[in-house]
């Protein structure tokens, strides 16, 4: 996506489908369930000038909402989107992940770019690889009560 239109990809890599973690399914759900724009076809990250139709600019959403957070958590150091990418990277990779499921959630090309790998992941353990990160960022879900008989 550039400049908020849906185009032509620059990989078949970037096209390939995305092993969503459950509990960020849900969290990602229940965000658009309290967003004005909760309508199929809208936005998880809405842009309000757009009624919902597309998402948030990167750069305002950087500058309005990502910045300011890291500032009040004291990060001093210059924060862009590129910097979750190698957040993201280093927490797959110390979390056990294979090269080729890094490789395949960064969504480059080839195991070159990421580590001089050419092996397949399975689905499974990126999903596997994508709980962990997912559970080190999330509160831990709290497991319904046993009804008393």
């Amino acid at each position: 996506m550039i400049n908020q239109n849906v185009g032509k990809l620059k990989t078949v890599a970037s096209g390939k489908p995305v092993a969503l973690d459950p509990d960020l399914v849900v969290a990602l759900a229940k965000l658009q369930a309290t967003s004005p724009f909760n309508q199929p076809g809208d936005w998880v990250f809405a842009s309000p000038a757009s009624g919902g139709k597309k998402p948030y600019w990167p750069d305002m959403a950087l500058n309005r909402h990502v910045r300011p957070a890291a500032t009040k958590l004291g990060i001093t150091k210059r924060i862009g989107w590129h910097s979750f990418w190698h957040t993201y990277a280093t927490l797959l990779k110390s979390s056990g992940a294979d090269v080729k499921v890094v490789q395949d959630s960064l969504r480059h090309a080839n195991a070159r770019i990421t580590m001089e790998m050419y092996a397949q992941a399975l689905s499974q353990d990126k999903r596997t690889a994508q709980t962990k990160v997912v559970q080190m960022m999330l509160p831990k879900a709290t497991p319904p009560l046993a009804k008393a008989g």
